[in-house]
């Protein structure tokens, strides 16, 4: 009884391992293709289309060096931008979502409440409806056209706010009763006690966060106005026109792009799967 137990637990784990393989080859079948596509001239992939065979004789790495050479530099300028841009809305956005969903979770007040459903309802508007009122306060506020413009009206994430709530929730109490007890300020209880307990959390939203403003297109687009404030997404879709498209630099620019955000979830990895599988320390 207890072999046929295991060999069926075996069997199940041989099957989810497969699909769980070729699940993977599907999701990183479009990052091969658009790697090898990236040493090959637009002739050439107007030739072969979907051609995924290494040919060396084929393939150069004149694209690259076009992306530093060709347009006076201005893909540096529009990855430093990038860079600039989500490593600050990163920081700030940790920040203060983390105050204020520490607060949710963590005191007990009136309305808060009401305050958490408030931060629900915003989460469930779409951007879109946002825009408008988000450019006027921009254009009032005199920040057009610049990096305060892109990451003050969008600083505070409701998403991050209650991925916070609810992580801090799960935390025991008296790990502030402690701090409180030993004379720390509640600011103090918050930096040296309780934000070391939520570093799986600022793991696993730092990268959703650093992602979702370096994917971010449609808000960027809207307040930048020059080429050399523009941010990746934006001065590589800009190279789509109707006069001309530029593939060349759109692939190999789209390559280097991807290298970040890979970076940032390999050195943070263990937090970001520890932030998502598990809610906290239980009392």
């Amino acid at each position: 009884m207890i072999m046929g137990i295991t060999a069926n637990r075996t069997t199940s784990t041989v099957f989810v391992t497969i699909f769980f393989v070729i699940v993977s080859f599907v999701m990183l079948f479009p990052l091969y293709y658009l790697f090898i596509a990236s040493f090959k001239s637009s002739s050439e992939l107007f030739r072969t289309v979907i051609d995924l065979r290494i040919i060396p004789s084929l393939m150069s790495l004149d694209n690259y060096e076009f992306l530093f050479t060709g347009k006076d530099g201005v893909y540096l300028s529009w990855y430093k931008n990038s860079l600039l841009i989500a490593a600050l809305y990163t920081l700030g956005s940790l920040f203060l979502s983390s105050l204020v969903g520490y607060a949710l979770g963590a005191y007990r007040f009136v309305g808060r409440n009401l305050l958490f459903v408030l931060v629900l309802l915003v989460m469930m508007v779409p951007l879109e409806i946002l825009m408008l009122p988000l450019y006027k306060l921009t254009v009032q506020l005199g920040i057009i056209n610049t990096y305060a413009g892109v990451m003050l009206p969008v600083l505070v994430a409701p998403m991050a706010i209650f991925f916070f709530r609810q992580d801090v929730t799960g935390l025991s109490k008296d790990f502030m009763d402690a701090g409180r007890i030993d004379g720390c300020t509640e600011f103090g209880v918050f930096f040296r006690i309780m934000a070391p307990l939520m570093t799986p959390a600022f793991g696993a939203m730092g990268i959703l966060l650093a992602m979702q403003n370096w994917n971010s297109l449609v808000w960027p687009l809207i307040v930048l106005r020059t080429n050399s404030m523009f941010t990746l997404p934006i001065g590589l879709s800009s190279l789509l026109t109707p006069y001309g498209n530029n593939y060349d630099m759109l692939i190999s620019g789209s390559v280097l792009a991807t290298i970040p955000i890979i970076i940032l979830f390999l050195l943070n990895q263990r937090a970001f799967i520890s932030g998502l599988s598990s809610g906290g320390v239980k009392g």
